[in-house]
């Protein structure tokens, strides 16, 4: 199991939320590169917030420019949280996530603080603030490579159409047919022989009490794409292909669990001449964009997204901003 090394609890700002043993939890969603960075910076400039990033490729230590981390001095100036917790050769699944991301929130609402998390990866987002499943038992690993051959051979959407057949429930939680989504509900299906859905009814782990805030940012699709052009450029100029030799020549292999990650995988790629630099950069963007995409996707249909910004500018933060305030205030009259 990874290491989560957590932080020691300090103290800054304005002793705010005290009292009440449930926290208020204000979450900023959204694709990549849509903003969630900047707009919660702002708000920790005026709320005595702490962040949590819920950024499932920030918590690998070295990766720091194709991940898009805030410079070191921001991580300190804002109390970051879940960012360089594990290395880049180990997996940190949602659910040690989720239960390092409670013992912070605890720890930062027992300062007084407003924790703020700012997601990035989804799927920590929802562990984080709707709880999880705790898998019973391993999967049969001659099952997941005969599924992993039937994707390769009949495409993703033979196995949705199967997985519609015998578990209806996450077939439809899984309409975007993402490959990863659907394997790993048909290994679990026929490793122990009933529908993930109902095991994640049955083996659910609940969440703290907390009170939740969501603030989701979906930009202009043509405005999102343009800062990922730019963000993408930008990562390349700054040395991303640098960074890369740096871990390998410290040890890590190529095939290590962070270099699946976008960028990263292209700068390997450039390393082993295997690509061209024009094309990984051309590739990158593609990624992103993809990836954007997805996440936008799910967004739009999700039932919880909370109060949704559909543009940049100051006039969202102002929004926001107002929607916290009103939040706290009533949460803080409600207070017993």
């Amino acid at each position: 199991m990874t290491e989560i090394r957590l932080r020691d609890s300090g103290s800054h700002g304005t002793q705010d939320c005290r009292s009440a043993d449930e926290p208020l939890v204000v979450v900023v969603q959204g694709p990549t590169a849509s903003g969630k960075t900047e707009l919660a910076h702002r708000l920790a400039d005026v709320f005595p917030m702490e962040i949590i990033s819920a950024d499932s490729r920030q918590v690998w230590s070295g990766l720091d420019i194709g991940t898009a981390k805030p410079p070191v001095e921001e991580r300190h100036r804002y109390r970051y949280h879940g960012v360089d917790i594990c290395t880049p050769d180990r997996r940190l699944s949602a659910g040690e996530f989720a239960h390092a991301a409670w013992q912070w929130i605890a720890d930062i609402h027992r300062r007084g603080h407003i924790p703020l998390v700012v997601g990035g990866s989804g799927l920590y987002v929802r562990a984080i603030v709707e709880g999880l499943f705790e898998q019973p038992g391993d999967i049969s690993p001659t099952i997941r490579s005969e599924l992993q051959y039937r994707l390769a051979r009949d495409g993703r959407d033979a196995l949705y159409e199967e997985l519609a057949r015998i578990d209806p429930e996450s077939a439809a939680r899984y309409s975007d047919r993402n490959p990863r989504r659907l394997l790993r509900a048909l290994e679990f299906y026929y490793t122990h022989g009933i529908p993930l859905s109902l095991a994640q009814r049955q083996h659910r782990i609940e969440p703290p009490p907390m009170h939740v805030v969501r603030l989701t940012l979906l930009p202009n699709r043509e405005h999102l794409y343009r800062r990922i052009e730019h963000r993408t450029t930008t990562m390349w100029r700054s040395g991303l292909l640098d960074e890369v030799r740096r871990l390998l020549d410290s040890g890590y292999q190529p095939t290590a669990p962070a270099f699946e990650t976008i960028g990263y995988a292209e700068a390997i790629a450039v390393i082993e001449g295997r690509m061209t630099l024009p094309d990984a950069i051309e590739h990158t963007a593609l990624r992103t964009r993809h990836y954007a995409k997805r996440q936008y996707t799910w967004l739009r249909h999700a039932t919880d997204c909370g109060t949704v910004f559909p543009s940049f500018g100051s006039d969202v933060f102002a929004a926001a901003c107002t929607t916290i305030e009103s939040a706290r205030t009533t949460f803080i009259e409600q207070r017993p």
